[in-house]
């Protein structure tokens, strides 16, 4: 999952996007709101994370617009305006969710599954696929009740095929997935990853879809 960082707060800035690429996701971090723009315009995002109270603006207004110009993206406020009211304005201006500071970092990164999970149409964290059954909460796979050993990477990769079920992703998305490992990613490189899940899975399980991408299969 690519997530989107705003958050002007150094220390709780450098301590979130930590956490997120613990988890094995990619994350970009922006402290103002004008950065936002330009990375939501040159980027596709699973998920943002906004501040209310930015430098050059309000994180509600943000929002308001996105939602405004149909920008569906996920986003989870994070924010230390902790009445009813502002939790209630912040929902109806169109975030997934609210949380607020301090928080727990364990708990952001249950939360971002649970949205990550409502959006790809699999909000029940145990999923089956053919012979395999999913734990996307435990970030385990087990086929034919077997347990698979599977990298960070290739969890990664595997769980944007399963939020993104019969949707073609191209190799530029899928590399994407990979960014937050920060290593140079090679010409081969998904080619090789999917190689070693299929061996993992069942080859029939990711479908080469010729000149476009790769699709998670049904069998």
């Amino acid at each position: 999952m690519r997530v989107l960082l705003i958050e002007d707060d150094t220390v709780l800035g450098a301590g979130v996007r930590d956490q997120i690429k613990a988890e094995g996701h990619s994350v970009d971090w922006v402290s103002r709101l004008d950065e936002a723009s330009d990375h939501l315009a040159a980027a596709s995002y699973d998920l943002v994370l906004l501040d209310l109270m930015l430098p050059d603006g309000r994180g509600l207004s943000f929002l308001r617009q996105m939602r405004k110009r149909g920008d569906v993206t996920p986003v989870i406020i994070l924010t230390a305006l902790d009445q009813i009211s502002d939790r209630i304005e912040g929902l109806n201006a169109g975030a997934d969710d609210y949380m607020v500071k301090p928080f727990d970092l364990s708990e952001l990164s249950a939360r971002l599954a649970a949205v990550a999970r409502r959006y790809s149409g699999n909000p029940n964290p145990l999923i089956t696929i053919g012979d395999l059954e999913v734990d996307l909460a435990a970030k385990a796979v087990r086929r034919q009740g077997k347990l698979l050993a599977l990298t960070a990477r290739e969890w990664v990769l595997f769980e944007g095929f399963v939020q993104h079920p019969g949707q073609i992703l191209s190799k530029a998305q899928l590399e994407e997935r990979l960014y937050a490992f920060d290593s140079e990613i090679e010409s081969n490189t998904i080619e090789v990853h999917i190689s070693r899940l299929r061996k993992k899975l069942g080859r029939e399980k990711i479908e080469t879809v010729r000149g476009m991408g790769y699709r998670l299969g049904e069998a």
